[in-house]
C-alpha cells in the first residue's frame, strides 16, 4: 500500500498539470451536468416494513388520488380577547381571507371553516384548510406571497392569524451561514497551526473543490437516482470536514519530510506514502460507517450514507492526487515563513505540547483512564431516559407562525389535535363492510385516551374507510404511543368480531413507528459497522487489543455525546444557552446519524494518531517511547483536525431549526469528547499500561492477515539509507 501510494504521490508531483487539468476537467463535466439536470424532486419519506407504512399504502391503492402529495397550510384564527370568530364582523374576516386564498393560481381547495364545522367549542379558534395542486418545493414565490398578504390582511381587522403545514416550509436545511462560520473557524486554525496562509489554504482549497465535485454529481444524478436535495446535506457536511482534514494531514507529514532535509518531490512522495495510507483506511472506515447505514432500512437514509460516502471517496482521491499536485506547484510556500526566507527547513527536535502531554499521561496512566472513563460514563447516564420521535412544529421558536399555529390549535381543540390518528379498514371480503368499519370506530372511540373519532369515508368499492382518531394527549407525548399500542392490541378481537381488519397510521404514529425500528435497528448497525472497523484496524495495526480499545473508546463517546444531547434537548437544561425554546424527544434518526458519522471521524483519530506510534514501535522504539513520539508528530495535527470538525459541525448550533440545533451540537460534542477524551487521554493512558502487549497479536493471524505497511517502514528504510559514496564505489567495482 505505502509503496503504490508512494508512486502516486511522485506522479501527481511530476506530472502536476496533467493532474490539476483533469480534477479541472471532472469539475466542469459533472458541473454541466447538474446545470442540466431536472429539478431534484421531492423524494418523500418510506419506511418499508412498519404498519403506519402499510396503511398508507393500502390508502393510495384503495383510494386513487386521494393521497396526492400537495403541499397543504392551515390557517388558524384566534379572535380578539372576550370575542369569538363566530360574531358577524370576525366570521367576515374569515370568511373573506378564505375567498382570498381561493383565488390562487396553484390552490385546489381552500375550505371555509364555518362549512367544514372547524370552529373549537368555545368560539374563540377557527381553522381553514388550504390545499395546493403541487407540492411545497414546487410552489412559487407568487404562491407564497399570496398566502403571506392574505394572512396579513387578516391580522388589520384585529384577529390573530397563524399558519402552519407544508406550505410553510421554506426548503429547510441548513444555509449557508453555517458552513462559512465553520470553514472561517477552520481558517483561523490552521493558520495557527501551520503558520503559513499557503499551507492554510491549500486544505480549504481543495476540500472546497472535492465538495463541488460531490454536490455537482450528486444534483446531476439526482433525477437517476431519485436523490432529493435533502441528500446531499450530510455529503457536503462530512465531505467538507473530511477534506480539510485529509488534506491537513498530508501537508503536515510533507513539512515533516521537508524538516528531514528531503528534496520537495521525495518529501511529496513520502508523505503521500505514508500519511496517504492513513487517510485511506480512514476514509474507508468512514465509508464502511456510511455505507452502513443502509442496514436500518430507511430508503433516504441509505441514499444519504451513500452519497456522504461518495463525498468522502472525493476527498480521498484529492488528497492523495490534487493535493501533491499543488505541493509541486508550491513547493516550499506551505513552509513556515523562516524557511521560506532562509532555505533550510529545521528539524523539530525539541518537546512540543504533544510530547508533554503524553509523559504526564504516561506518569499517571490509571489515575487519568479511571477519570475518563468515569467522566464519561457519568454524561452517558442520562442515555437510560432516552426518548425518540419527530419534532414538529412544537418544537420551532415562539417567533414563527407555525410554532403559534400549532399552539393555538392546542388552546382551541385540544393537545392531540395536532397529532391525529388515521385508521384505515380493511372490509375486503365482508359483507357488511359499513357495519363493521362502524364497530371498529365504536371499539377504539371507547378506548380511554381518545377524545372524538370521525365519520367512516369509504372507497368507490364500498370494501374499504378510513376514519380519524383525536387523542386527548399531544402528538410527543408517551401517552400517545401507549394509545396507539392499545388499539393495535385490540385488533385481534376485533377483526374475530367483525371479520375485518384495520391499521393505524397518520403523522404521530408514523414517527412512533419509525422511532421503534430505528431503535430496533440501532444495535445491528453497531455490530455490522463495528465489526468491520476492528477487522479493517486488524489489518493496519496488526495488533488485537488497540482495535478493540478503538472500538470500546468510540462507544464510551457517543454514548456519552448521547447523553448530552437529552440533558439539553429532552430535560432542557442549558437549553436557553443555545436557544432552544421547547424540549421534548430527540430525533428518531439521531442516534444512528451519531453512531454512523462519528464512528468514521473518531477511527480517522485512531488511525492517525496510533498509526505513528505503531510507526515508531516498528521502528525500534520502546512501547512507552513510542507514545511520546506519536503525541510529538500527530498530537498537534490532530488537535486542529478535532478543531475544524467541531467547528463546522458547531456552526449548525446557530440555525433556528431545532433539529439542526441538535445534529450539530450532538456531533460536536461528540468529536469534542472522542478527540480530547479518547483519543488524547484514554488511548494513550491504555497503551502505557499495556506495554509491549498492545502490540501481541497471535502468530496463527499474524500470518492470515495480509500486510499493507501503513506505517510506511519500506519507505522509510529505503529513503533513510545513504547512498555509497564514490570512493566506495569505485572499491565496489574493483
Amino acid at each position: 500500500m505505502a509503496t503504490f501510494l508512494y508512486r502516486v504521490g511522485r506522479l501527481a508531483f511530476r506530472r502536476r498539470w496533467y493532474v490539476a487539468l483533469v480534477w479541472a476537467a471532472v469539475l466542469a463535466a459533472v458541473g454541466l451536468g447538474a446545470l442540466k439536470a431536472p429539478g431534484a424532486a421531492d423524494e418523500g419519506f418510506s419506511m418499508p416494513g412498519i404498519e403506519s407504512q402499510k396503511a398508507f399504502d393500502l390508502m393510495e391503492e384503495r383510494f386513487p388520488g386521494a393521497t396526492a402529495d400537495g403541499a397543504t397550510a392551515r390557517v388558524v384564527f384566534v379572535a380578539p380577547k372576550g370575542e369569538k370568530v363566530t360574531e358577524a364582523e370576525n366570521r367576515k374576516a374569515v370568511e373573506d381571507t378564505v375567498a382570498d386564498l381561493a383565488d390562487g393560481s396553484q390552490v385546489a381547495t381552500a375550505v371555509n371553516p364555518f362549512q367544514a364545522k372547524a370552529v373549537s367549542k368555545d368560539g374563540t379558534t377557527a381553522y381553514a384548510t388550504v390545499t395546493y395542486k403541487v407540492a411545497s418545493n414546487d410552489l412559487t414565490d407568487a404562491s407564497k406571497h399570496q398566502l403571506d398578504q392574505a394572512l396579513d390582511q387578516a391580522r388589520d381587522t384585529g384577529l390573530t392569524v397563524d399558519a402552519g403545514g407544508t406550505a410553510m416550509d421554506d426548503g429547510g436545511g441548513a444555509g449557508g451561514a453555517a458552513e462559512l462560520i465553520g470553514v472561517a473557524i477552520a481558517a483561523v486554525v490552521l493558520l495557527i497551526t501551520f503558520g503559513s496562509l499557503a499551507a492554510a489554504g491549500l486544505p480549504l482549497l481543495t476540500a472546497i473543490i472535492g465538495v463541488g465535485v460531490s454536490m455537482a454529481t450528486i444534483l446531476a444524478l439526482s433525477d437517476a437516482l431519485g436523490l432529493s436535495t435533502t441528500t446531499g446535506t450530510l455529503a457536503m457536511m462530512l465531505g467538507l470536514a473530511v477534506g480539510i482534514d485529509y488534506a491537513l494531514f498530508v501537508v503536515s507529514r510533507y513539512r515533516e519530510e521537508r524538516a528531514k532535509g528531503r528534496a520537495p518531490q521525495e518529501a511529496t512522495s513520502l508523505a503521500v506514502g505514508t500519511a496517504g495510507s492513513a487517510v485511506v483506511f480512514a476514509g474507508l472506515t468512514v465509508v464502511i460507517a456510511l455505507a452502513g447505514l443502509s442496514v436500518v432500512g430507511i430508503p433516504m437514509l441509505t441514499k444519504m450514507g451513500l452519497a456522504a460516502a461518495g463525498a468522502v471517496v472525493v476527498g480521498v482521491l484529492i488528497a492523495l492526487t490534487l493535493v501533491p499536485a499543488f505541493l509541486g506547484f508550491w513547493p516550499n510556500a506551505v513552509l513556515r515563513r523562516k524557511a521560506r526566507k532562509s532555505g533550510r527547513v529545521e528539524a523539530e527536535t525539541k518537546d512540543n505540547g504533544g510530547t508533554r502531554w503524553a509523559r504526564f499521561v504516561l506518569r499517571r496512566p490509571l489515575p487519568v483512564l479511571l477519570l475518563g472513563v468515569v467522566g464519561l460514563g457519568a454524561l452517558a447516564l442520562p442515555m437510560t431516559s432516552l426518548q425518540l420521535g419527530m419534532p414538529g412544529d412544537e418544537a420551532k421558536p415562539t417567533s414563527t407562525t407555525e410554532r403559534r399555529a400549532y399552539d393555538a390549535l392546542a388552546q382551541g381543540f385540544g393537545p392531540g389535535f395536532n397529532g391525529p390518528l388515521t385508521v384505515v379498514v380493511d372490509a375486503k371480503g365482508d359483507d357488511d363492510a359499513k357495519g363493521a368499519a362502524s364497530t371498529i370506530a365504536k371499539e377504539i372511540g371507547a378506548t380511554e385516551g381518545v377524545v372524538s373519532v370521525s365519520p367512516a369515508r369509504f372507497n368507490e368499492a364500498g370494501d374499504t374507510a378510513v376514519f380519524s382518531i383525536v387523542p386527548s394527549t399531544a402528538p410527543t407525548d408517551e401517552k400517545t404511543k401507549d394509545l396507539v399500542t392499545t388499539i393495535r392490541g385490540e385488533r385481534p378481537g376485533v377483526e374475530s368480531e367483525t371479520g375485518a381488519t384495520f391499521e393505524v397510521t397518520g403523522t404521530t404514529a408514523l414517527n412512533i413507528d419509525i422511532s421503534e425500528k430505528v431503535q430496533s435497528a440501532l444495535v445491528p448497525y453497531l455490530i455490522v459497522v463495528v465489526g468491520l472497523a476492528i477487522v479493517l484496524l486488524l489489518v493496519v495495526f496488526r495488533s488485537l487489543l488497540v482495535p478493540l480499545k478503538a472500538a470500546l473508546g468510540f462507544l464510551l463517546s457517543v454514548l456519552a455525546s448521547l447523553g448530552a444531547v437529552v440533558v439539553v434537548f429532552q430535560e432542557g437544561h442549558g437549553a436557553g444557552l443555545l436557544g432552544v425554546e421547547t424540549t421534548g424527544p430527540i430525533m428518531s434518526l439521531m442516534p444512528i446519524f451519531l453512531v454512523g458519522i462519528v464512528f468514521g471521524l473518531a477511527m480517522d483519530y485512531e488511525v492517525f494518531l496510533v498509526s505513528r506510534m505503531r510507526e515508531a514501535y516498528v521502528h525500534g522504539e520502546s512501547a512507552h517511547q513510542a507514545v511520546t513520539s506519536g503525541f510529538r508528530h500527530s498530537a498537534r495535527v490532530v488537535v486542529a483536525a478535532a478543531l475544524i470538525m467541531i467547528a463546522v459541525f458547531a456552526g449548525f448550533i446557530g440555525e433556528s431549526d431545532s433539529m439542526i440545533k441538535m445534529i450539530g451540537f450532538g456531533l460536536a460534542a461528540a468529536v469534542l469528547l472522542d478527540a480530547f477524551v479518547v483519543r488524547m487521554a484514554i488511548v494513550p493512558a491504555v497503551l502505557a499500561l499495556l506495554g509491549d502487549k498492545a502490540w501481541w497479536l497471535p502468530k496463527w493471524l499474524d500470518r492470515a492477515l495480509p500486510r499493507v505497511d501503513v506505517e510506511g517502514e519500506a519507505l522509510t528504510r529505503a529513503a533513510d539509507t545513504p547512498e555509497p559514496a564514490p570512493a566506495d564505489q569505485e572499491a565496489a567495482r574493483v
